[in-house]
């Protein structure tokens, strides 16, 4: 064997045993389950009910909820405040998204004004849907979560809804910056580094509340998702920091570390948070703890353990040491063992349940980002080898690749969450549930298309640039009909979002209804439904 091979097999084997070992040492008994720590977050009563308020059935009563209720009215006006924020940046994002997508097969559309061109206007549609929605979505079910979890009010709410203050209007300042040319120029790190302030100011406001949250918590035992959203906080609000510090990083280094960021982002900052969700909300809604616990832990760790460093096979073939991107290979691959313990666990979890599909509108988004998890981790391993990246790199295989990750997985989790928290933020239901399924019905199609699409034109351009007998124009021209169905699965998913805001606007014209649950348990019942 290779002496090289043989060094990253021998510390991939070590990392396992020393992961091992560490979660060995955090939790006594590893492989004993503990189907206490998997029930914290149902109340008596709770169990064997299917809690989604779309479900069309009767609400079944539970035992006392004050504390949950408390918890829920604490975080309400930051949440609130939030995805009013996310709802807002998703339409603009989409936006620009659409008009870039439409400039790949149509480049002499709208080019009168600098900032409606391709560089300027997709780069806006980027900014706005990472830190505009993505980000914004992820801040609102953490800070709504959080309370539930640690079974508290919030502490400092008025400093959370200030922190979202400061941090969307850093977002806006940044992508007017960036619409006017005014740019750091690295992907993903687009936005100028003193707009970057207000960024991280509003961040170590809402991560100082929640851990002063955290510290008054009134409950023992810390549920995974818990350990996945504070995890993920403290890792943006680092990874940020660290990113814009102008002036540290030049040259290779500032590529290493533009990539370090860039995939550490999707994976320490929307990944942690769009996972700990799933594993709130859907054994939440099918009225069952989690399959395996333990192996919600393990998934946590091997996750913090391995995604650190995948962002540098993106650097293959580019001037850096071969040790950097021979690691970023092996970690990828070992990323392979949280989302097999992620997967397993989520089907062991479904066994039975499945049937609950059809009536929860919200469980089929947690479900679809589920899948869509596992599919795009997958791929990313498999991507992250050198004789796959010869081919998809700088390639629109890439690109199916992040659109799949970032929505397929994070911004349908992110939707099902919506659907669940806002009739308990508001108190008041939903008003037209059939405009869920037709956002369902948009969202996935277009999504599926446009991955499709983008994989298979990505992969043939990459093939073409590849071989030397065919000229370059032939590898672009190739790609036109891909990059028109790329346009035709952004009108759906565009259709989609109007849907799901438009709905958001009607619910908010709904008279609220007071919240006053039962005192006492009732026994459950066949077809009993949500509770608060």
């Amino acid at each position: 064997m290779d002496s090289t091979l043989a060094l990253l097999f021998g510390s991939f084997v070590l990392s396992l045993l020393g992961l091992l070992a560490f979660v060995g040492s955090m939790r006594h008994g590893l492989l004993v389950e503990n189907p206490r720590g998997a029930g914290v977050i149902f109340e008596p009563g709770e169990q064997g009910h299917v809690d989604d308020p779309l479900a069309a059935q009767r609400p079944h009563a539970v035992a006392d909820l004050h504390e949950r209720l408390r918890a829920d009215r604490s975080s309400a006006m930051p949440v609130f405040m939030l995805i009013l924020a996310a709802c807002f940046w998703l339409l603009l994002g989409t936006g620009a998204g659409l008009v870039a997508s439409l400039k790949l097969h149509m480049p002499d559309w709208l080019v009168a004004q600098p900032w409606l061109s391709f560089g300027r206007i997709r780069t806006v549609h980027l900014n706005a849907v990472i830190y505009g929605w993505s980000s914004n979505a992820c801040l609102a079910v953490v800070v709504w979560l959080l309370p539930r979890l640690l079974r508290t009010p919030l502490v400092g709410s008025h400093w959370v809804t200030l922190g979202a203050g400061v941090f969307n209007a850093g977002v806006a300042a940044g992508i007017g910056a960036i619409a006017a040319g005014v740019s750091d120029g690295m992907e993903f790190l687009e936005i100028p580094w003193q707009i970057g302030i207000f960024l991280v100011v509003g961040l170590l406001l809402i991560v100082a509340s929640v851990l002063r949250t955290l510290v008054r918590r009134r409950t023992e035992h810390l549920y995974v998702s818990a350990w996945y959203f504070i995890s993920g906080l403290l890792w943006i609000s680092l990874l940020y920091v660290v990113a814009k510090i102008p002036n540290l990083h030049t040259g290779v280094q500032q590529a290493t570390m533009n990539w370090w960021f860039g995939h550490n982002a999707l994976g320490l900052w929307f990944t942690p948070v769009s996972v700990g969700a799933i594993y709130y909300f859907l054994p939440k809604i099918i009225g069952r703890p989690v399959q395996s616990y333990n192996l919600s832990l393990l998934g946590f760790w091997t996750l913090a353990f391995f995604y650190g460093q995948v962002g540098g096979h993106h650097l293959i073939g580019g001037p850096v040491p071969g040790w950097l991107t021979s690691l970023s290979i092996v970690q990828s691959i070992m990323m392979i063992v949280p989302v097999v313990a992620f997967s397993v666990n989520q089907i062991g979890t479904m066994k039975g349940h499945w049937h609950v599909l059809r009536r929860s509108p919200t469980l089929r988004f947690m479900a679809f980002g589920a899948l869509m998890y596992m599919l795009s981790s997958l791929e990313g391993s498999l991507e992250a080898l050198r004789s796959v990246n010869t081919v998809t790199h700088f390639t629109h295989f890439t690109v199916a690749h992040a659109h799949l990750g970032m929505y397929g997985f994070v911004s349908m989790v992110m939707f099902g969450a919506f659907y669940y928290m806002l009739p308990r933020v508001l108190s008041r239901d939903w008003p037209r549930p059939g405009l869920v399924t037709v956002h369902f019905v948009l969202a996935s199609a277009g999504i599926l298309l446009y991955v499709v699409a983008l994989s298979i034109g990505g992969w043939l351009q990459g093939l073409a640039m590849l071989d030397a007998a065919r000229p370059f124009v032939e590898s672009v021209t190739l790609t036109q009909p891909y990059l028109q169905a790329r346009s035709v699965a952004g009108v759906l998913l565009t259709l989609s979002h109007l849907v799901f805001v438009w709905h958001v606007l009607l619910l908010l014209g709904r008279r609220p209804e007071p919240a006053t649950p039962p005192a006492t348990p009732v026994a459950p019942a066949a077809g009993a439904t949500h509770a608060h």
